[in-house]
């Protein structure tokens, strides 16, 4: 089978969904958009084989853009649940930093079907149980993509942009047959997550407001339970949950080594789910629409996007473009606006009959001015928040972080942590002094993240409006991480 189109999304995700909506929404000609996805359309935009796996938290403001923008709406069922916002928890408990505002807890088993109702709706063709694997290319351009059909049969789809939203680990970026700026891999060591989580129900007998709050997604911070990354209660209900937690490699092995263990990223998540207090009982939910979806692991990059999302005729968004948040591993947020901004510039590029690097090359711009710009700041602060034992998180959270911090944190800001960095306010204020005498190291090294993470936002405001200037650009941020590496001993 043959097919030739203007645009093809690979990968039926909410990326590559809401891209292949924005292409048809905004477009004033008739473009013609495919839509590649490998499962049937039962299970439409399912992730992995154990079902449509997520921590199925996303932001009132991210649902909101894309809502607007491409005139859609979500609400029950699909909208499983609403919270006022999400507070992170330190490991002892004593501290709790509200981070973010209202939000929702969606049902990623029913939501991919509201989307599929909207792609027939705006005329995207969609393509079941096809697995796209390889790009085609001619003279330094890509024109298609090559897959086969659940019956062994090839399936050829040529397109003048193939959009890639086929995951972090996607076989088409890493095999990008062309010349261009897009890295094809990730640092899975340091950069990647394994998370995997339960969707349980259960009896609300114990009241805890530090476990679990119907109001509130919860995130625990344990170097124990989550080395390298964190533990989740998410509320689906008044007694129902989305658990689970995100964990490092390198970071799990030493914490392995050095216990004498040998916990695995399930075993993390059952141990998390048993020391819950305010969970009894816990069982998975009976029937539709949580059966086959209860239970799954995924690999989640934590680090800013890549540098460039574009080459000729080629582009990537959501998890294979590695948009995910560093700091928290928020996928869904960034890639509903990456799809917005990246369908406008797709269809601009088509409109002005030129979808090469240059022609694509406002995706990248835009992108980073409207959401990426912060990413690299969170990827230093991440990896720096990796190294630090349970009772140093705990004690900054509790000493050093100021009510503009955790207003900066509300607004997915990265903390600019003023008690630290404000000189004067150190020198006049005797607690503040005992407090950084105590942790010496730890207050010097926040600092100095605050300030490169004003430096790293600085940088990308002044990403480069041309393709020729980028090799520049680029060089200089990997000199502004490579110093932040080697100052906090991270390499």
């Amino acid at each position: 089978m043959r097919i030739d189109c203007d645009v093809v999304v690979v990968g039926g995700g909410p990326a590559g969904s809401h891209t292949a909506m924005a292409v048809a929404r905004f477009s004033k000609q008739n473009i013609r958009v495919v839509l590649i996805d490998r499962n049937e359309r039962s299970e439409f935009g399912k992730k992995t084989r154990r079902g449509w796996t997520c921590g199925d938290a996303v932001s009132k403001r991210s649902l909101e853009f894309v809502m607007e923008n491409l005139g859609i709406m979500y609400e029950r069922p699909e909208i499983e649940h609403e919270v006022d916002g999400v507070l992170v928890i330190s490991p002892d408990h004593e501290t709790k930093v509200l981070f973010d505002g209202e939000g929702y807890l969606l049902n990623r088993k029913l939501w991919p079907q509201k989307q599929l109702q909207y792609l027939e709706k705006f005329g995207v063709e969609v393509l079941f149980g096809v697995d796209a694997r390889q790009l085609i290319a001619e003279d330094n351009r890509i024109v298609g993509v090559k897959g086969t059909s659940r019956d062994g049969e090839p399936v050829e789809v040529r397109a003048k942009v193939v959009v890639d939203a086929s995951g972090s680990a996607s076989v088409l970026r890493s095999n990008l047959p062309i010349e261009s700026y897009v890295e094809r891999e990730i640092d899975k060591e340091n950069d990647m997550e394994a998370t995997g989580r339960y969707i349980l129900e259960f009896d609300r007998v114990v009241e805890d407001e530090t476990w679990f709050d119907p109001r509130y997604c919860i995130i625990h911070l344990d170097q124990f339970l989550a080395p390298g990354g964190y533990c989740w209660t998410f509320p689906k209900g008044e007694s129902k949950v989305n658990i689970g937690l995100g964990v490092q490699k390198t970071a799990l092995d030493r914490r392995n080594a050095a216990y004498g263990l040998r916990d695995n990223l399930t075993s993390l998540i059952d141990q998390y789910v048993r020391a819950n207090r305010a969970i009894v009982n816990p069982r998975e939910p009976e029937g539709y629409p949580d059966q086959g979806n209860t239970y799954s692991t995924w690999q989640v990059p934590v680090r800013r996007q890549n540098d460039c999302m574009v080459a000729n005729g080629y582009v990537v968004v959501g998890d294979a473009a590695w948009m995910p948040r560093p700091i928290d591993a928020g996928g869904l947020g960034p890639s509903l606006y990456g799809s917005v901004i990246l369908g406008r510039n797709v269809v601009r590029a088509i409109e002005e009959n030129d979808v090469s690097q240059d022609g694509l090359w406002g995706y990248n711009v835009e992108y980073v001015r409207v959401y990426g710009y912060q990413m690299a700041g969170f990827e230093v602060l991440r990896r720096y928040l990796q190294t630090l034992p349970n009772d140093d998180i705990s004690f900054g959270m509790k000493h050093f972080l100021s009510e503009d911090d955790i207003e900066s944190i509300k607004r997915r800001e990265h903390p600019r942590f003023p008690l630290l960095t404000n000189f004067l306010r150190v020198l006049l204020d005797a607690e503040l002094r005992r407090r950084v005498r105590e942790r010496p190291k730890l207050a010097r090294s926040l600092a100095y993240v605050a300030n490169k993470s004003r430096r790293l936002i600085k940088h990308y405001l002044n990403y480069p409006e041309r393709s020729a200037d980028f090799p520049r650009w680029r060089a200089q941020l990997l000199r502004e991480l490579k110093e932040a590496n080697e100052r906090l001993g991270l390499t």
